[in-house]
């Protein structure tokens, strides 16, 4: 499906020279920063904070704008932008585990316990590990945030434990990892930019999808779904990342950018606590019919992706069994 929008913002951008860094009048450094995230999502808040602390510290040096709503592309024309260096920062998600292999960790399910969980992986792998094999193929990652733990919403029926998936049409992020997990659960999964998700739900395209709370409210989700259940299937992070346009920048600007980015984490993880505890009853106030699952038996269905990963990415199985032992009392 064509996005004739975002296309025209696109033209626009690429005609105006808005994007990369372009210094304007007296000098000003002009950043943009593109999200996919909708108003009132978790990333259209945590980038405009960051915005906002940029802007205040860096005022008159540096001012950083932020596109979200896809406006400036999906995930991948984003990280391609990044790599042109006419697009400053995105928040990629999912779609780094098909773009580095070993970013596929976070697509494991039940991995993530908690965010101090996440934190310590974050310490003991993203950092030492994943980082440089992004930085191996072009892209700068500044700071770890957040998509959230995600879960199942559906027009078909409740989904309790696996079986109940079978044969429903449900929509994921670009990610082979993603796809190979609701295919062991029985459904029929299949990637699409969250741009045009809405429709998809709306007209019978797919029948359901999977998200954090804060993105399924944000996006409206509530009003052409019937049913959500509580999955918590995977923990995804997002990563502050930078591209060409990065080395463009005085190293005092870079410094600023990348302790600020950091500091915004704490922001981030508080945010998206209070978003899961608020959603959660506004979706349900919607009409949205909430359920708990088996999540034992999740966890069984979950089995061969381990396996897979392990035995197919480089390191994979050294970097769960890592994980996994970081969980509180493992």
């Amino acid at each position: 499906m064509r996005n004739v929008g975002v296309e025209v913002v696109l033209l626009t951008v690429l005609l105006a020279g808005g994007c990369g860094g372009e210094r304007g009048d007296g000098g000003l450094i002009e950043l943009s920063f593109g999200h996919v995230g909708e108003p009132g999502s978790l990333f259209a808040a945590s980038a405009e904070e960051f915005a906002r602390r940029v802007n205040v510290e860096l005022a008159g040096r540096v001012q950083v704008n932020v596109f979200g709503s896809s406006q400036l592309g999906g995930d991948e024309l984003m990280l391609q932008k990044l790599k042109l260096g006419t697009l400053d920062f995105a928040l990629p998600s999912t779609i780094m585990s098909s773009t580095v292999d070993a970013f596929g960790l976070f697509e494991m399910p039940y991995l993530v316990q908690d965010r101090a969980h996440m934190r310590r992986i974050e310490e003991a792998l993203v950092w030492p590990v994943l980082v440089p094999k992004a930085e191996e193929r072009g892209y700068t990652i500044l700071a770890v945030w957040e998509n959230g733990f995600r879960h199942v919403t559906n027009n078909t029926r409740p989904v309790v434990t696996p079986s109940d998936l079978a044969g429903i049409k449900l929509r994921t992020p670009r990610g082979i990892w993603r796809v190979k997990l609701f295919q062991a659960f029985g459904a029929n999964p299949s990637p699409m930019p969250l741009s045009e998700v809405f429709v998809a739900l709306q007209t019978g395209v797919m029948d359901g999808q999977e998200n954090p709370l804060a993105q399924i409210y944000a996006s409206k989700f509530q009003e052409v779904q019937a049913y959500l259940s509580l999955t918590g299937h995977v923990y995804t992070p997002a990563y502050v990342t930078v591209g060409a346009s990065w080395g463009r920048l005085p190293e005092d600007v870079r410094q600023t950018l990348r302790r600020l980015a950091a500091e915004t984490q704490s922001f981030v993880h508080e945010t998206a606590a209070g978003m899961d505890a608020d959603f959660l009853g506004e979706l349900r106030d919607a009409g949205v019919e909430a359920n708990d699952t088996d999540r034992e038996a999740f966890v069984r269905a979950s089995g061969g992706i381990f396996e897979e990963f392990g035995n197919t990415v480089e390191g994979g199985e050294a970097m769960v069994a890592d994980a996994l032992a970081l969980a509180e009392g493992a």
